[in-house]
């Protein structure tokens, strides 16, 4: 990964996106866009769409959703002591790793500076500690004097995110909140910059979509819109290089030795094996895994759209997931990047996808 592509994911690492309040993470992807692809637009659920060769019979969608977990303002307290915040979840957080998290406000005036507070361990009765408070019974301190105080700053519904940004880890990898699955967008965006200008037997749409962690509810508006015959969703998945994973049930997946490429019902087969006979033959390495069900990804819901389409998931190995330190590899990013931009360049018009 050059310096210019590291610059371009730190800034979408540091524009804030939770579910429904993807904005301003879409207009910085729709600047990128704006400068490879044919055509570029917005939906109105927030989707950002660009595309590639848009008149080619067969169409490819490439999905990476752009939201990431936060928080939202509930309740400013209104009874002594007055002027903290009160907060629910946007997305799956485990309530065990917010306590003395520092956080943001996302206010329409501008962002907001906080800390979740709770108890200290010295007045926690002995039979609590070490337990996680339940998201409702903590707060955020903003250092508001009062109620009235707090309100001259945020209001009620507005979004927050952990107040974390990039870190540097050794070799080659690299600590963030929001990998999940801004990464995802991010490789989107680079492969079709490398697609720029190539010869191009299909129409590729690359998709910045919104609202994943609420139900893949952005790749549904999109892909009803586009109708692909092919659809890959590229996000994150499960290492397990760390010392508490249980490979029985997650796989051997290790951070720096590829992309993951899966098997399953998500699926389709010919899709599939292209993914895997194109990784081999550029030498790009991979990884697999099972999925029996239906992913928890943009795939599934490309695959039931419509009539249906052939679909498949390119993941990159994320330790600690929806977490505030998720972990991934550069050398993995880049190794996506490159096996979605022979894919697109290897597509046939004619290619039949149907499994037999």
């Amino acid at each position: 990964m050059d310096k210019r592509a590291f610059d371009f994911l730190q800034e979408l690492i540091d524009t804030p996106s939770p579910s429904g309040f993807e904005a301003p993470v879409q207009k910085l992807i729709r600047r990128q866009f704006e400068n490879i692809a044919d055509e570029v637009r917005t939906d109105v659920h927030g989707n950002v769409i660009a595309v590639m060769n848009p008149r080619a019979k067969l169409r490819v969608m490439l999905a990476g959703h752009c939201d990431e977990i936060g928080f939202m303002v509930q309740h400013v307290t209104d009874a002594p002591p007055t002027g903290f915040i009160r907060f629910s979840a946007v997305g799956g957080i485990d309530p065990a790793i917010v306590a003395g998290q520092r956080v943001v406000i996302h206010n329409t005036k501008g962002p907001v500076n906080g800390v979740v507070g709770r108890e200290p361990i010295h007045l926690i009765e002995q039979k609590d500690r070490g337990k996680a408070q339940q998201l409702h019974k903590l707060w955020i301190d903003i250092g508001a004097k009062d109620r009235q105080d707090a309100l001259k700053s945020v209001e009620i519904g507005d979004p927050i995110t952990f107040d974390v940004g990039v870190h540097p880890l050794k070799n080659n990898l690299v600590a963030a909140r929001g990998f999940d699955d801004r990464i995802g967008a991010f490789i989107i965006v680079e492969a079709m910059r490398k697609l720029k200008g190539k010869k191009l037997d299909v129409a590729v749409y690359g998709v910045s979509t919104v609202q994943e962690e609420l139900g893949l509810r952005g790749a549904r508006t999109s892909a009803f819109g586009i109708e692909p015959h092919i659809g890959i969703a590229v996000d994150v998945g499960f290492a397990s290089d760390y010392p508490t994973a249980d490979k029985s049930r997650i796989g051997v997946i290790t951070l720096g030795d590829g992309p993951i490429l899966n098997r399953g019902a998500n699926i389709n087969p010919v899709v599939g094996q292209m993914l895997v006979d194109i990784a081999k033959a550029k030498k790009i390495p991979y990884q697999m895994a099972g999925a029996p069900k239906a992913t928890g990804t943009d795939a599934n819901a490309m695959q039931i759209n419509r009539t249906g389409a052939a679909t498949a998931l390119v993941s990159v190995p994320n330790r600690y997931m929806h977490t505030p330190v998720e972990v991934i590899s550069k050398d993995d990013v880049d190794n996506c990047i490159k096996l979605l931009t022979a894919f697109c360049r290897e597509l046939k018009a004619n290619t039949d996808f149907t499994p037999v």
